[in-house]
C-alpha cells in the first residue's frame, strides 16, 4: 500500500551535482502497520557534504554500494505503492534525479504520493513543518534524526496516526488507486547488497586480520617500503579504511603475512620510543602517543614496555628520520574547515609552505576535513602517494616545523 522514504543527501541541489548517501523504504499496509524495511547506504563517489549533519563517514559509504548496482531493489520496493515522505517534495527530487542519472523517468514525484508535512496542518493545526514538531505535537516520541531508516519509520508513525484519525477510506484513495497503475520502467536487477550504517562504537576488524598467518616467518622483502607507507599512513594518529587497505595491498605485494607485519610493526614502535628517549624524558603524552600508536597496529599494551626497553638499550637508533613537514613543501587543503580555508592557508604561507591550489606529483601533504574523502582531490592525492590528514594532525605538524632546531 505505501511506501515511506527518506534520503540523505551530500547537499541540497539535485540539480547540480548533489547525491544520495543513504536511502531507507518502509513498507504499510492500509491501516499504517509496518510489513518491512529496507536501508541501504550509497557511495556517491565524490566528496559527502554536511557529514556533521548525517554522520556518515567516508569510511561507510567507500564500502557501500552505488545508487545504479542498488536502482533496480529500490525501483521494486516502490513499484505499486504510494510514496510517502516528510516533505516528499525533496526526497522525490533526489530519488527522481537518481534515476534520470541512469536513463530512467520514473513516477516520482511530490504531486504522485503523500507528505506528512503538508498533511500535518490538517490534523496537527498546532505543529510546525519539522518531522521532529509534527511527532511531539501527534504525541509520539522523538526520535534519531539525519539516519534515513529513523526518519522512514519516524514518518511512517505519523502517517499511521494520520490514519487513525481520518478513517476508511482515506481521503487520499484516488491517489492511492493512481500510484498502484502508475507504470515503472524495467531497471535490470542486481545481486548488489545493501549496505547498513554500523552501529555506534562498533570498529573495523583490524586489517592484520587480512593477512595470512605464515609459519615460519618469511625472509622481510623490502621492509622499507612497508616502513615508510605505515609512517605516512599514521601521520594523524589513525588507521583510516583507504589506508589500511594500502597497508594489506603493499603488505601482500611485499610477500608479508601477519607474523612478518608484526615484526615490522615492533620496529617501527621502537623507532618511535628511541626518538621519545633521545633527550632522556618520557614525558605522559610521548607515552600516551606511543600506546596510541601499539593499539592502531594491532600490538599488545605490554609492547610498549619491551620497545621502551629495547630503545634505551639501543640509543644510536635515535637517528632515524620519520615524516616530517619542512619549508617550501607544498600543501593543498580541501573541503569546508572550521576556520575557514583561508585562515589555514595563511598561516601555511606564514610558515614557510607552499600552498597549491591542486594536487600535483610535488604535493607533499593533503589535509582534508575527512581523510576519507571521496572528492576527486582526494582520489588524485590517493594516486599520487601523497598523505591525506585531518586538519588536527596538520596543525601538530605545523606546530613541530615551528619548533627551533
Amino acid at each position: 500500500m505505501y511506501a515511506v522514504i527518506d534520503v540523505e543527501t551530500t547537499g541540497l541541489r539535485a540539480s547540480w551535482h548533489d547525491r544520495i548517501v543513504e536511502i531507507a523504504v518502509v513498507h504499510l499496509d492500509e491501516r499504517g502497520r509496518v510489513q518491512d524495511e529496507w536501508c541501504s547506504l550509497i557511495n556517491p563517489d565524490r566528496d559527502l557534504g554536511p557529514q556533521h549533519i548525517h554522520g556518515i563517514s567516508a569510511a561507510e559509504a567507500g564500502q557501500a554500494p552505488t545508487f545504479a548496482q542498488l536502482a533496480g531493489q529500490v525501483s521494486d520496493l516502490l513499484r505499486g505503492r504510494t510514496l510517502v515522505a516528510h516533505n516528499l517534495a525533496f526526497d522525490a527530487l533526489f530519488l527522481a534525479a537518481e534515476f534520470r542519472h541512469l536513463g530512467h523517468a520514473v513516477p516520482v514525484d511530490a504531486r504522485l504520493g503523500l507528505c506528512t508535512m503538508q498533511l500535518a496542518p490538517h490534523f496537527l493545526p498546532s505543529a510546525g513543518r519539522s518531522l521532529h514538531d509534527c511527532r511531539r505535537a501527534a504525541g509520539l516520541p522523538g526520535h534519531r534524526a539525519h539516519s534515513a531508516l529513523h526518519d522512514a519509520h519516524a514518518a511512517a508513525d505519523l502517517l499511521a496516526h494520520y490514519l487513525t484519525i481520518t478513517g476508511t477510506p482515506p481521503p487520499w484513495t484516488p491517489t492511492l488507486a493512481r500510484c498502484r497503475t502508475q507504470a515503472w520502467p524495467t531497471v535490470p536487477p542486481s545481486t548488489a547488497a545493501p549496505v547498513r550504517r554500523r552501529s555506534p562504537g562498533s570498529r573495523e576488524p583490524h586489517f592484520l586480520t587480512r593477512l595470512a598467518d605464515r609459519l615460519p616467518r618469511q625472509q622481510e622483502p623490502r621492509a622499507d617500503a612497508y616502513l615508510d607507507l605505515l609512517d605516512q599512513t599514521l601521520l594523524d594518529r589513525d588507521i583510516s579504511a583507504t589506508e589500511a587497505e594500502g597497508l594489506v595491498t603493499m603488505a601482500e605485494a611485499l610477500g608479508l603475512g601477519r607474523a612478518d607485519a608484526r615484526s615490522l610493526h615492533r620496529r617501527y614502535l621502537t623507532g618511535l620510543a628511541t626518538v621519545a628517549l633521545a633527550d632522556g624524558i618520557l614525558t605522559p603524552a610521548e607515552r600516551q602517543d606511543l600506546e596510541r600508536v601499539a593499539d592502531l597496529v594491532g600490538l599488545p599494551a605490554s609492547a610498549v614496555e619491551r620497545v621502551l626497553a629495547d630503545a634505551a638499550r639501543h640509543p644510536a637508533g635515535a637517528n632515524r628520520r620519520f615524516w616530517q613537514l619542512e619549508r617550501g613543501d607544498v600543501v593543498v587543503f580541501t573541503e569546508t574547515m572550521a576556520p575557514d580555508r583561508e585562515r589555514w592557508q595563511a598561516d601555511a604561507e606564514a610558515a614557510g609552505l607552499v600552498v597549491g591550489e591542486a594536487v600535483s606529483k610535488k604535493t607533499r601533504l593533503l589535509i582534508a576535513a575527512d581523510p576519507e574523502s571521496m572528492s576527486g582531490t582526494a582520489k588524485k592525492a590517493r594516486q599520487y602517494g601523497v598523505p591525506v590528514v585531518h586538519p588536527q594532525a596538520y596543525r601538530t605538524m605545523l606546530e613541530s616545523l615551528l619548533q627551533p632546531v
